[in-house]
This record gives structure tokens, sequence and C-alpha cells, in this order.
């Protein structure tokens, strides 16, 4: 439990909902998935592992020991490293994945510099443009707090109504193990850096365990919940998903 608060839990079973978001990874990518990849936060390596069929080098980081030797059975390529301090040189990475893990980290801001960091840097010579940062976090829209919250000292596992919608002191005294985001404090965290934003919207999930119990009345629901992907109500969506690139 403790893990699961402070680290999140990673996708350990591929369903529709991981297939969704690795299309839409793959279209935001272009070529570069088939150039050097870093999932940054790969959990048990199953983003790695997906990934690495495209024909690119993909390399997994971890913070968690157990989670990366774990990712190791999907990949030689796996460090065991925390996202704020990559030990890696600049301009590395044509792509870069991080799946829910910046609201976890110890600095975002610095987690952040840091893809940009080692992201390839565009080249006038070849024609070819930066690289690409593609990030999912939590959206402090969505009326759930997927992460639990802890009470009187004790840590309550599960979604939680309208934790986020409270005033942010209180939110964070209740949830103080993991971040949520506004745009504009996704906005905030990119302050400074020579980047240009490709994707900045909100989407909502995929609902499996809703569909697995109840079968069709659950594919309505999911269908209408990414239907509003296109209306300002996207606003209400589970988790950001901005497409960064490098300048």
């Amino acid at each position: 439990m403790n893990k699961a608060a402070l680290r999140g839990e990673p996708s350990y079973v591929w369903r529709a909902g991981q297939q969704r978001r690795l299309e839409m990874i793959l279209k935001s990518a272009g070529d570069r998935v088939k150039g050097v990849v870093l999932e940054n936060g790969c959990g048990v390596g199953m983003y790695v592992e997906k990934l690495s069929t495209f024909g690119g080098r993909v390399i997994g980081l971890e913070y968690d020991l157990e989670r990366a030797v774990e990712a190791g059975t999907h990949s030689d390529e796996i460090i065991n490293a925390a996202g704020e301090f990559i030990p890696l040189p600049a301009s590395t990475f044509d792509l870069i994945l991080s799946h829910e893990v910046i609201e976890h980290v110890q600095d975002d801001r610095a987690a952040i510099r840091e893809m940009i960091r080692v992201l390839r840097s565009p080249d006038p010579e070849s024609g070819k443009t930066g690289g690409r940062v593609v990030i999912f976090c939590p959206n402090r829209g969505y009326p759930y707090e997927t992460h639990g919250i802890f009470w009187k000292g004790k840590y309550y596992f599960g979604n939680k109504l309208f934790v986020n919608y409270l005033p942010r002191a209180l939110r964070d005294k209740l949830a103080p193990h993991v971040r949520v985001y506004s745009r504009s404090d996704m906005q905030k965290l990119f302050d400074g850096l020579n980047v240009k934003f490709i994707e900045r919207t909100v989407i909502f999930g995929a609902y499996d365990n809703i569909i697995a119990r109840f079968g069709s009345l659950g594919k309505i629901l999911r269908a209408v919940l990414q239907f509003l992907e296109a209306t300002p109500l996207k606003g209400l969506g589970l988790s950001h998903f901005w497409v960064v690139e490098k300048l």
C-alpha cells in the first residue's frame, strides 16, 4: 500500500485503455518511434515491450528497484534511476514517454527539465526537427482522485469523489503523496524552456474494469465519455495528454 500511494500502480495487464494510449503515442511520435526512445518511469515494462516492436531502440527508466528488475524481463535496457537525474547525455532521445509519472516524482519541474535536456535537438543541416516528449498525467478537473487519500494517518486506496475540487491546501493535505494538474499548472512546468506544444488536451479513460463488470452498459459509458473529448466538457477528463517538441 505504501508503494501504491507513493509511486502509483503501473500497468500489469494490456487492455483497451493501454492500447488506445499506445495509438495516441504512435500518432504523435511519427518516425521518432523508430529512433532512440525512453520510457521515463516504465514500471514493469509494458510500454517498453510494446514500443520495442516498432523498430527503435527503447530504454526504460524506473526509480523502484523491484519494478526495474521486473521490467528487465521485457528489455535488456532498463535503468534504475530517478527522473530528475537521468544518467545520460543531452540530446539522446528522439521520443520520450512519461505515462502517469510526473505526479509522483519529488520535483516535477526538475523532471520536465531533464526530459527536455535529453531530447534530441533539431538539426538544421539535415532538416530534422527536435525530439518529442509525450506526457500523460492527472487532470484536476476529473471528479475523482484516483490515487486514494490519507485520513487520520491511514491510507485509503481507491477513487475518492470530489477531492480534487477542494481548495488546493485541503486537497494536498488529503493527498500529499500525489500531484494533480490544471492546464495552468502544466504550462508552468515548461516556463522558460525552449519548446513548442504539439498537443495539449484532456482525455477520458477506457473504463475497462467497468466494461468487464457491466458489459454493454460499460461500453456505452466509455463511448459517451470519449465523445466528450471533442467538447468543452473534456475539462472533466481523467488525464492531460500533452505532446511537446524541443526547439
